[in-house]
């Protein structure tokens, strides 16, 4: 490859390094020549799936950008920033690591959540919390519990070591993730001054490298990232970075110190593509201007790297900084300070090329706009073609299952189920308490909670998305998903603010895949326009699927929601715990004779094919405003939604951390299968002190919810129709070891 790079590149070159022949005509015409092999790989890079949105772009421009609280809106920066009140901004964003993780799931999910929390600090916020969505295979499999050990230790040693609290985030397993698994990290950072921008300007500005050294980890990540996971991928490891927590920590706090000087102009993190990215979109989103890069002045880890490797590497821990001109100074003090490296290796010049060097030799000179989203990179329309099992998903009737006869053993598998039971063995892995800032560790809540200091307010976060109900209808379910985090924020006493999202999904290439992608666009722009919640950004991940024997074997359509809400008055955050024997427990909204992809009707009796639960919209809003109103005028002690696993979930997870129990009568016109875990949604769990009955009636007869006394909390014991299901404190021990058993 060494003697290539000064070669004029073919079209065979081209289709090697996964463009498509049509494509490599378009870099010449936007080149005005043919390229050589240095400049293909950069274009290689750049316009890759992972980089480009090229299969993407035309659905998410028509997601909602626009809200009252919003200060960046989607694509205007590293992640969106959005007003949560006292002057303070929120930085957010949530991105996968999805193939990275599945060859090398240590530091495949290390680097993942190394990356994200970049891209909050580098527009100089800082980070305060992190989520983490996960999905992986058939937990029976030694490579599915392989990969869960590597990737959990993977998050917590470089969250732990980085000390930004890991503060909630969800976790499911089927047999569809097997080989390709989904590693999704969210971060959340706290914006008090002025926000730094990922632009560059004003020719004659020298350009920086700050932070780690260069090596050859992680060359062509986002080329490996934007194709299939085959028997072959394993010789891909070089495309998996290596991170360093500690490396990272020291860049937070000189990134911060420099944002609070005059001397930054502008500043990305070095992701995806590395020096070739952050120094083609930085210009590419300036005015008129480019870059004279000399690649021999990059600090290296390795002797002797070659241009292509050092613009293609994606080692972790580094940014590029344009600096106003005269200012070196302050910037290199800052720098040395923290032990980190702070190099000067090119300028800012006027027109739009960026040439980059090596020993005095241009080895590459492209046209920065042609290289980046919005600019030349291409736009596709791609085709798509509703998938025979839709229909058929659609045919299931409730009366063609029979309700077993013992629901209590029912009851006990689904809380054993790993995609039910507590997933402590998880987050007793991460460390949630450092930053004194979390507030819902020892207070459970739907959503976390992380406190702003010197305010009355805090911050509400979430990650939320039932797959196999997006699987079932994409529109619905991704509908649901959005509804899911809203709903989560407002039953822990937040007002939601706006959205990130990862998609993931398969081929962009199958019709039938590319309609799971538009149907879930769809029902994520219906859900974010009815909650007042605009996308911010967030990332997408096609290709997640295996090839094996020529069959592809996509993952289900995972678009996961991040949402953020703000908590107005901190004294009035809710909680799910029952507080005390005797309190009421009322159900809000209405249950329904559905089972309709349930845990219980999947695990249970092996029923994989049924559309998504029962879920209308408006709904679900009206839902949500009454629990609203309900926990502002401080009518409920408790609330909990009722998600995976049904109502009969929902009550013990509320039972056990005061270890109380329950006495519920069932609803005599539905099934009782289906009322105790059917899984129809718009539904929330409450208990009020006996003492406001009376208050919390009268109340809720002025809201159009329908609402039911289910029983009362009671000592510790759990009975549903007088019959006794057990006793909390013995469930809790099932509960919460269930996981680990299921690993070792």
């Amino acid at each position: 490859m060494d003697n290539k790079t000064q070669v004029l590149a073919t079209v065979e070159d081209a289709i090697e390094l996964g463009l498509l022949a049509e494509e490599f005509e378009l870099i010449k015409e936007a080149m005005g020549r043919t390229p050589n092999f240095t400049e293909l790989s950069i274009y290689s890079v750049m316009w890759s799936e992972h980089c480009s949105y090229k299969n993407s772009i035309k659905w998410l421009k028509t997601l909602p950008k626009d809200g009252p609280q919003m200060l960046v809106k989607a694509g205007e920066e590293n992640a969106g920033l959005v007003d949560i009140g006292d002057g303070v901004g929120c930085v957010f964003k949530i991105e996968s690591h999805n193939h990275p993780s599945a060859l090398e799931p240590y530091q495949g999910a290390a680097t993942g959540v190394g990356g994200i929390n970049r891209d909050i600090f580098t527009m100089g916020a800082r980070p305060v919390a992190q989520l983490n969505s996960l999905r992986f295979g058939d937990i029976n499999l030694d490579r599915t519990k392989w990969l869960v050990k590597g990737v959990v230790k993977g998050i917590g040693d470089y969250g732990n070591s980085f000390g930004v609290p890991i503060i909630g985030g969800e976790t499911m397993f089927d047999k569809c993730y097997n080989t390709n698994p989904l590693v999704n990290a969210f971060s959340a950072g706290i914006l008090e001054g002025k926000m730094i921008s990922a632009t560059s300007a004003g020719p004659g500005n020298p350009v920086y490298i700050v932070g780690s050294s260069t090596g050859k980890d992680g060359i062509a990540g986002a080329a490996f990232a934007s194709k299939d996971i085959t028997e072959e991928s394993s010789e891909d490891l070089p495309s998996v970075q290596v991170g360093d927590p500690f490396q990272e920590k020291l860049l937070l706090e000189a990134t911060l110190e420099l944002a609070k000087t005059d001397a930054v102009v502008g500043m990305q993190d070095m992701g995806a593509a590395g020096i070739t990215c952050s120094s083609c979109e930085m210009s590419a989103a300036g005015d008129n201007v480019g870059m004279d890069i000399d690649l021999s002045k990059v600090p290296t880890r390795q002797d002797n790297m070659k241009d292509w490797e050092i613009l293609l590497s994606e080692s972790q821990e580094r940014m590029l900084c344009v600096i106003e001109k005269g200012k070196e100074q302050i910037v290199e003090d800052i720098f040395e300070k923290w032990d980190l490296h702070a190099v000067q290796i090119g300028v800012v010049t006027e027109g739009g090329t960026i040439n980059y060097s090596m020993n005095g030799e241009v080895v590459a000179s492209v046209p920065a706009e042609s290289l980046v989203l919005g600019g030349g990179a291409p736009v596709y329309e791609r085709e798509y073609t509703e998938p025979a099992y839709y229909q058929e998903f659609k045919k299931f009737n409730i009366d063609d299952v029979e309700q077993p006869e013992d629901l209590k053993e029912v009851a006990m598998q689904l809380l054993q189920h790993p995609n039910i039971a507590s997933k402590r063995w998880i987050y007793e892995q991460y460390d949630s308490m450092v930053g004194t800032k979390t507030m819902s560790t020892n207070r459970p809540s739907d959503a976390g909670i992380s406190n702003i200091k010197g305010s009355n307010r805090a911050l509400a976060m979430t990650v939320d998305c039932n797959s196999r109900y997006v699987n079932a209808d994409p529109e619905i379910g991704t509908q649901i998903a959005v509804s899911e985090a809203a709903r989560n924020i407002v039953i822990s006493g937040g007002i939601p603010s706006a959205v990130t999202n990862c998609l993931n999904f398969g081929n962009p290439y199958n019709p039938e895949c590319y309609w799971q992608f538009v149907g879930a666009i769809k029902g994520m722009s219906e859900a974010c326009r009815k909650f007042e919640t605009p996308v911010t950004g967030g990332n997408v991940s096609f290709y997640n699927q295996t090839v094996m024997n020529g069959v592809e074997e996509p993952v289900f359509p995972t678009p996961t929601i991040g949402m953020i809400g703000v908590v107005e008055d901190k004294s009035k955050i809710m909680t799910m715990d029952f507080k005390s024997k005797g309190d009421l427990i009322f159900i809000i909204g209405e249950s329904k004779d559905d089972i309709s992809s349930s845990e219980y009707l999947v695990s249970y009796h092996g029923i994989d094919a049924s559309p998504a639960p029962h879920f209308n919209l408006d709904d679900e809003f009206e839902l949500q405003t009454t629990i609203k109103g309900l926990i502002q005028n401080e009518l409920i002690n408790a609330a909990h939604d009722c998600a995976d696993g049904g109502l009969f979930v929902a009550m013990t997870e509320m039972a056990m951390p005061n270890k109380l129990g329950f006495d519920i009568v069932t609803d005599a016109e539905i099934r009782e299968d289906a009322f105790l875990f059917g899984e129809s949604q718009s539904r929330v769990v409450v208990t009020i002190n006996e003492d406001q009955e009376e208050e919390f009636i009268e109340y809720m007869m002025n809201q159009s919810v329908p609402y039911t006394l289910l029983g009362h909390v009671t000592k510790g014991k759990m009975c549903v129709d007088d019959e006794h299901y057990g006793y909390v404190n013995e469930i809790k021990d099932v509960y919460d070891n269930a996981l680990e058993k299921a690993l070792a």
